[in-house]
Order: structure tokens, then C-alpha cells, then sequence
């Protein structure tokens, strides 16, 4: 399957505490569109106790197969990138995944261990990832399945509700189907 990769860089902040109980919270601000010769780890700025740190690079990959994704993302009106990290300190904070499938950026996000959020996606990226799509993107036109009206005089049915243990997938490849 084609697939083409884009190596980004990951801007956090991170806001000082709001109760005295709490710790900072590190969330993802922004990417940038190249890998800066940047260490990860680095503070960027302070700006009245915010903090602004590069975490580190990753690569985004496009797969041929979200194409159709990728045009969804375009054209939501706010192109975005989901950036998924992990710890709340900046200097040990591990970029997890970068992506701009927002169906696999909605699935990290049920991730409790990891801190996502959807930032803007830069201009170069967006071009990168639409002509990518444009190259790869395949119109599934929509069929409606239609439904068979169900034969109240028949004496079978068209297929068992229930398997039996020889029809099972299991078992065709030479695999017990119980435990």
C-alpha cells in the first residue's frame, strides 16, 4: 500500500497548576512543518508562567488507504493535526503520534495514559497531505443495499442464526473454535 511520511516537530505549553494539589499541565500547541536541529526537552519561552517547549519530532504517515480521511480533514474548515503525548513533565514528555486521520486521532484520544489535542495544521503540511490525497483518493460511490422480504411460509431460512461448529472460520483453517 503506498504511504508517504512527513517529519514534524511538536510545540507544547505547558500552565502552571491551578490548585496547589495540581501539577503543570503539558498539552500540545502547535507543529511545526520540519524537524528542527532543536533537542527535544528544550524551553522555548516563559510568559507569565507559561511555558513554551519543543518536545520532539515525529513522523505523520499517510497511507493511500485514508485518502478519503485526509479529504475530510481538509475540508472540515480547520485543518488539524492530532498529536498524542505522554508525561506531564516537558523535559521527559514523549511525542507518542502524530497523525491527520481524525478517525485514528478520535482513537487515540480514548488513550487515559495520553494527553491529545488537535492543532492547526501548517500550510506546507496541508499541501503535502492534499496532494497526497488528491493522488490517492478513490470514489466509493454508495449502493444501497436492498432488502429481501422475509417468507413467512418458508420452512428454512436463508442462513442459520447460529453457526454450526463446521461452518466456523476457525475451523476451515485448521483451528479449534472453543477454548
Amino acid at each position: 500500500m503506498p504511504r508517504e511520511i512527513i517529519r514534524i516537530g511538536v510545540v507544547a505549553q505547558r500552565r502552571p497548576p491551578v490548585t496547589r494539589w495540581s501539577t503543570g499541565e503539558l498539552r500540545p500547541l502547535l507543529v511545526l512543518p520540519v524537524e528542527p536541529a532543536t533537542p527535544p526537552g528544550t524551553l522555548l519561552g516563559t510568559e507569565a508562567g507559561v511555558e513554551t517547549w519543543y518536545v520532539g519530532g515525529r513522523d505523520v504517515v499517510l497511507w493511500s488507504g485514508d485518502a478519503s480521511h485526509h479529504r475530510d480533514n481538509l475540508m472540515s474548515g480547520r485543518p488539524s493535526v492530532w498529536v498524542a503525548l505522554r508525561g506531564s513533565d516537558p523535559a521527559r514528555a514523549e511525542v507518542m503520534a502524530a497523525t491527520v486521520d481524525p478517525y485514528e486521532g478520535e482513537g487515540l484520544a480514548s488513550d487515559p495514559d495520553l494527553i491529545v489535542d488537535a492543532v492547526p495544521m501548517p500550510d506546507a503540511v496541508a499541501r503535502a497531505v492534499a496532494a497526497f490525497a488528491d493522488r490517492h483518493f478513490v470514489e466509493m460511490p454508495f449502493k444501497k443495499r436492498k432488502r429481501q422480504p422475509a417468507d413467512p411460509n418458508a420452512v428454512v431460512s436463508r442462513a442459520p442464526r447460529v453457526l454450526q461448529p463446521e461452518d466456523k472460520w476457525e475451523n476451515r483453517k485448521g483451528r479449534r473454535s472453543d477454548p
